[in-house]
């Protein structure tokens, strides 16, 4: 069967957007590999004359970057695990578990997702300035421990699930715990794959928090530590594009890496319940 023209249209007119996506990316990977000023002449090379890593070796063994780079993998790997803990938890029992109230406390916190996350973050630094957690990695978790979107997200899933599988299972003797790690959990692994990659690639990339409550350099992440870089050396273009790939490039691997699950969670989980 022969394709139709619009068919070849359509493919054609996908190929060129995404080619126009990629370019910005495929250049800044490009262009950390060329010599200092390289990339500032006219017209700018697509690639590097000669390949050259004297950017990254700058980066980690001048300003020490590897420090950096090794607070942002703690944290979020650590919000990673909070949020998978808190959301998990809460979005089952909104959706199985019965208690009092229980629909009129989702109503209220579907309400808070109208609210920008920045206007929470001023009460929420004085709170932790009073518990003596600003400037610590605990402080910078704080936000991550659980969200909205993350319980909404489990919730709608897990209705899916049928009340029978549960019910013979507390008949068996089964406690609540044993039934959400040895029953629900396992059913919950294309959601649990997706908010794992939405919590990583969140936490990885915040800038505005990490910059408010961490005053400690040492403790800094590393978008921050390259945004504190970037106005010392604005005109190194090269530099600056190879900070840019030390933060893009664990993400687009985690994301392309599991982004078959993490499709599947967001589309299941959207028509559920």
């Amino acid at each position: 069967m022969k394709p139709s023209l619009a068919m070849v249209g359509v493919n054609a007119a996908l190929a060129a957007l995404a080619a126009l996506t990629l370019f910005p990316l495929v250049w800044m990977v490009c262009a950390s590999f060329m010599t200092p000023g390289e990339a500032s002449t006219y017209p700018p090379p697509m690639l590097p004359a000669s390949a050259t890593l004297v950017n990254y070796r700058v980066l980690f063994a001048d300003y020490g970057l590897i420090r950096q780079a090794f607070n942002s993998l703690l944290i979020s790997l650590c919000a990673t695990a909070l949020s998978l803990l808190f959301n998990l938890s809460a979005g089952y029992a909104f959706a199985k578990l019965r208690f009092r109230g229980r629909e009129r406390i989702f109503r209220l916190l579907l309400g808070a997702l109208v609210i920008p996350a920045q206007i929470t973050m001023m009460p929420l630094f004085f709170m932790l300035k009073r518990m003596g957690l600003v400037n610590s990695t605990p402080g910078v978790l704080v936000p991550w421990l659980a969200s909205v979107f993350g319980i909404y997200l489990v919730r709608q899933y897990a209705q899916s699930i049928p009340d029978e599988l549960l019910e013979a299972a507390r008949i068996d003797g089964a406690g609540e715990g044993r039934i959400f790690l040895q029953v629900v959990l396992p059913l919950l692994k294309p959601i649990v794959v997706t908010l794992a990659v939405l919590a990583f690639m969140g936490s990885w990339n915040d800038f505005m928090w990490p910059l408010i409550v961490l005053t400690d350099r040492d403790m800094q992440t590393l978008p921050v530590a390259l945004a504190t870089l970037s106005r010392e050396h604005v005109q190194d273009v090269e530099l600056m594009m190879a900070g840019a790939v030390i933060t893009v490039l664990p993400v687009l691997v985690l994301f392309f890496a599991l982004q078959r699950y993490y499709l599947q969670g967001l589309l299941v989980g959207s028509v559920k319940g």
